[in-house]
């Protein structure tokens, strides 16, 4: 009975605080007066910022994950070739992690809006005649570019700590071999390292993208109302709406999503000994 009684706290906590509130998501998903009905999801479907909630929140996934990906493994490498110095640099590399995503918008917000940094240094240089706004609805592809931007400095640290414990289990043999046989270091890094790799991409990618669809903080700061997505949407019909449904229906999309997400990721990432 010790292993079981060793993991019951776990499953204890599990349920109490994931089970039970994922089961009354549902129920608040499906219920309307009473019963059991889809209405939730038609109201969420015929609200006028669904569909821009999810382009936005797609478009953010595929331009900050694939990105953060490659430059988690180009630091990695980076730190690989590092002597002295190399934990400084992973450590100032990692600060981000420190930073709470509400303050990490608000930095950003303080950089691109109509008074911050950014609009300073180009009227100072001469590139712009008067303060630009960036973060508007007339200014789309402006205001994505900063949420974008941002959500991708705020996270990447998380990517490069599990690149770089990947990293550091890497069997040496391998590239000291395909250096005597005269491969030349991109083929290494392609053949050997990349592939030794996999399951730690899989497991940052997983990570990574479930977050990224759940990015909310960062997006409110910058955006606001005029950069909608799908877990903004969720919060402005349960705070401003009061409607429940219409919220946890927003949920169950985005779970949904990211279980679908995190299977590709299985199936595609596999390694020989997960096939097995």
């Amino acid at each position: 009975m010790l292993p079981y009684a060793l993991i019951a706290p776990t499953v204890l906590f599990l349920g109490v605080l994931f089970v039970i509130p994922l089961v009354q998501t549902v129920a608040l998903a499906f219920q309307v007066k009473g019963g059991w009905s889809l209405d939730n999801f038609a109201t969420m479907a015929d609200d006028l910022n669904f569909h821009d909630a999810v382009v936005n929140t797609f478009r953010l996934v595929a331009v900050a994950v694939p990105l953060q990906l490659v430059f988690a493994i180009g630091m990695a490498m980076m730190l690989r070739r590092i002597g002295k110095g190399r934990d400084l640099i992973l450590w100032i590399w990692s600060i981000p992690l420190g930073i709470s995503d509400l303050a990490a918008g608000l930095v950003w917000l303080a950089i691109v809006n109509d008074q911050g940094y950014l609009n300073s240094v180009l009227f100072r240089l001469g590139v712009i005649a008067r303060p630009e706004s960036w973060l508007t609805y007339e200014t789309p592809a402006a205001l994505f570019f900063a949420v974008a931007i941002a959500e991708i400095w705020r996270a990447t640290a998380i990517v490069l700590l599990i690149i770089v414990a990947g990293v550091q289990v890497l069997p040496k043999e391998y590239g000291e071999a395909a250096e005597v046989f005269g491969a030349s270091p991109w083929k290494s890094f392609t053949r050997i390292t990349l592939p030794l790799l996999k399951p730690s991409i899989q497991t940052a990618l997983i990570l990574r993208t479930v977050l990224a669809f759940e990015a909310f903080a960062v997006v409110m700061a910058i955006g606001g109302r005029n950069f909608p997505v799908i877990i903004s949407e969720a919060f402005t019909w349960q705070h401003f709406n009061n409607d429940s449904g219409v919220a946890a229906s927003y949920a169950i999309v985005i779970m949904a999503i990211s279980i679908v997400a995190t299977l590709v990721y299985l199936v595609a990432l596999r390694t020989p000994a997960a096939q097995r």
